[in-house]
């Protein structure tokens, strides 16, 4: 005799929100005789008296356990359906548009999740909406007769929104603004809102950098009581200040940085010593003399974080007064700095060292095209120095990379823009010895730091002073071993499993070079590694190589190395500091700032890729493929960067099915492939510039 009771317990249970009538249970049982009949009907009795289920109305049974709830943000994946992100939660809840609930993107919502073992990933319902998303919304105009709606897309969701309020009289047809939701939809409402910002007319560079400013939340002017607390800030430096600081100022000092900067963090010294060795200085803007803690200057630059750089754009972490005046390390001017002096051999061996605070007077301002001029051509201001210091900087290139370094890098793009801004061309960064040159000394000083920080914890302590650490952790290995997967179906024979990860990526940073593959495969090595962070943890940096790494050279744009300025005067003056836990949160906003400010450049990037290319509609370009999924295949121009998608239902000549193990979509008749890497030639089909979207046909 079957045992009913745990069989029914066991199939209700696979779905929750699924009641089933006796009817259904025996056809999903098997249950034919009437003897077995009786026996469910009495099982159902047994456990419904039990309370371990429950009868529902018109004859249906369902499982009485307790439901399970999670607490997350929504992420709107198309507009079928969305995804919930669980803090902590490593997989994302699937809840289908008929069970949202009306929530919105980013939202945070209270989702009962459905059992059932069977299911690829957890799926749920919105039982709740804890909290709207109150981030700003960015909408273009359309008049609906008198009535002006704002449109606007969340992913690839559009909402229409009527507008209430005052500024509807001065509204035109493609007019960008910010909109605050009034109302949100239910089952008797739809969306409403009002404008809180009129930016402008669409399209215009000015507006657009505007929008995307509003979008991320982003202020480039500061407010009144932040600029009226620094009016009366210190400008000249005073001979008792210059008493307690080493003087660099007869040292030959240069900056090198892009043609267009204004706020210049670093400069570089240079001397030939007596025994044959090199003394480097690495002197960096000392921005904690000027910026006292908790003032209305530091938390203003504490809120936000970081400089951000949008196309041709910057929204400065700190006032033009500072970032580009007192503390920038401009030209024939003295300054304030705290530096890490080095004593190197010709091989790049550290024999000395030295960090605290400094005077310099910066001999000359280098764009990194003058720099490297003066270094190929062996003539010009400085080159002798330029040119040991490029040869340092290769020395401890080689020595990074021979403890395991990781050197792979991102494509940067420029824009040349018209006066209106419009996008007249889209090329690639040039990296040059000059820019290798300023990378390793910074690299070198960023080490050290940290080490001398970490190297402060006694014997008997478990953990050291409070620091600020960048850190990098060791890839997943199931990411890693995806990657080594597609770099060998692109023919690279690279082995992860039986060599090091660091011999395995030296390997295939030499089989990529001069490849038009290159940029996609070191933008996926890149993606299989672990996030860099900032923490409290003096643990390692996987990708360089180091035992401990931070953040010391940037503190005009990066609020974090002005933390470790601070932290490193008072070690130096033998004071110790203990305050993990609040630190701690302010590395994690430091690395939300970040993410935010990543996500708003990205966008400017896309936005002028978008404006760039939509004139070009009758041009061929050849391409990679830089990402497939079972919808689209996305690809990289070559030449300029832009990068779109073809939808696989564009392509007419089969029906192509995703292989994700293989990276690749293949069509059921011809067996024709399209895999990730492959070099293809493609034309624009249509731009959408709200979405930031390019969309191909393939030639």
């Amino acid at each position: 005799m079957q045992n009913y009771t745990t069989i029914i317990c066991k199939t209700l249970q696979e779905d929750l929100h699924h009641p089933y009538t006796i009817q259904q249970l025996c056809i999903i049982l098997q249950i034919n005789s009437k003897s077995d009949k009786t026996k469910l009907k009495k099982a159902l009795l047994n456990l419904v008296q039990q309370g371990k289920i429950k009868k529902l109305k018109r004859g249906r049974y369902a499982y009485a356990s307790a439901p399970i709830y999670v607490i997350g943000r929504v992420d709107y994946v198309r507009k079928e359906y969305a995804y919930i992100i669980v803090p902590d939660q490593s997989i994302d809840i699937l809840v289908h548009q008929k069970n949202l609930l009306y929530a919105l993107d980013k939202d945070l919502v209270k989702v009962c999740l459905f059992p059932g073992k069977r299911r690829k990933r957890p799926e749920g319902v919105v039982v709740e909406i804890i909290e709207r998303n109150t981030a700003p919304i960015i909408g273009r105009i359309t008049l609906f007769g008198k009535q002006p709606q704002a449109i606007f897309e969340q992913k690839r969701t559009t909402y229409t929104v009527p507008l209430e309020g005052k500024h509807n009289d001065i509204l035109q047809e493609n007019d960008k603004v910010v909109i605050a939701l009034t109302s949100f939809p239910n089952t008797h409402k739809q969306l409403t809102g009002t404008v809180v910002q009129h930016l402008g007319q669409a399209v215009l560079h000015e507006v657009e950098m505007h929008a995307i400013m509003a979008e991320f939340g982003l202020k480039e002017t500061f407010p009144d009581h932040v600029v009226e607390s620094i009016k009366n800030i210190p400008t000249v430096i005073t001979e008792k200040e210059i008493t307690t600081r080493k003087d660099f100022r007869a040292i030959p000092t240069f900056t090198i940085d892009p043609v267009d900067a204004k706020d210049f963090d670093d400069a570089l010294s240079y001397q030939p010593l007596p025994n044959g060795h090199h003394q480097v200085g690495i002197h960096i803007a000392d921005v904690s003399h000027y910026v006292i803690p908790d003032s209305l200057l530091d938390k203003e630059a504490y809120a936000r974080n970081t400089s951000v750089y949008l196309v041709h754009r910057c929204i400065p972490m700190l006032p033009e007064i500072l970032s580009n005046g007192l503390c920038s390390l401009r030209p024939k001017e003295t300054k304030l700095t705290f530096s890490a002096i080095f004593e190197l051999d010709a091989q790049g061996k550290v024999y000395d060292k030295w960090l605290g605070e400094t005077i310099i007077y910066s001999d000359k301002r280098f764009s990194y095209e003058e720099a490297q001029m003066t270094i190929d051509c062996q003539r010009g201001d400085f080159y002798q120095a330029l040119t040991v210091l490029n040869h340092l900087a290769k020395q401890l290139h080689a020595k990074r990379s021979q403890k395991g370094a990781i050197n792979f890098e991102t494509r940067s793009l420029v824009f040349d823009l018209d006066t209106n801004g419009k996008p007249l061309k889209v090329t690639s960064k040039c990296r040059t010895d000059a820019h290798k040159l300023v990378e390793e000394f910074m690299l070198l000083a960023n080490q050290e730091v940290a080490t001398y920080a970490a190297n402060l914890k006694s014997k008997q302590e478990k953990l050291g002073p409070t620091f600020i650490y960048r850190t990098h952790g060791h890839p997943d290995p199931d990411k890693l071993n995806e990657f080594f997967l597609f770099v060998n179906q692109l023919g690279y024979k690279i082995n992860g499993s039986k060599t090091s990860i660091y011999k395995a990526m030296h390997d295939l940073e030499k089989s990529i070079q001069g490849k038009k593959e290159a940029p996609i495969i070191q933008s996926m090595a890149i993606r299989s590694m672990a996030k860099a962070l900032y923490t409290t943890k003096p643990d390692p940096h996987f990708a360089l190589a180091f035992a401990h790494y931070t953040h010391f050279t940037s503190p005009i744009r990066r609020y974090p190395d002005l933390l470790v300025h601070r932290f490193l005067k008072q070690y130096l003056k033998g004071a110790h500091i203990y305050d993990v836990a609040s630190y701690e949160k302010k590395c994690q906003y430091a690395v939300e700032k970040e993410y935010l400010a990543a996500n708003a450049e990205r966008a400017s990037i896309k936005y002028k890729q978008v404006e760039f290319i939509q004139n070009l509609k009758e041009q061929i370009f050849e391409g990679i493929i830089s990402g497939i999924t079972e919808w689209n295949i996305y690809i990289e121009i070559l030449s300029n960067g832009c990068e779109g998608m073809v939808r696989l239902s564009d392509l007419t000549d089969d029906v192509y099915a995703f292989e994700e193990k293989h990276f690749q979509v293949v069509g059921k008749l011809s067996k024709k492939c399209y895999r990730l890497g492959d070099i293809v030639k493609v034309k624009v089909k249509n731009c959408d510039l709200d979405k930031r979207h390019i969309n191909f046909w393939l030639c």
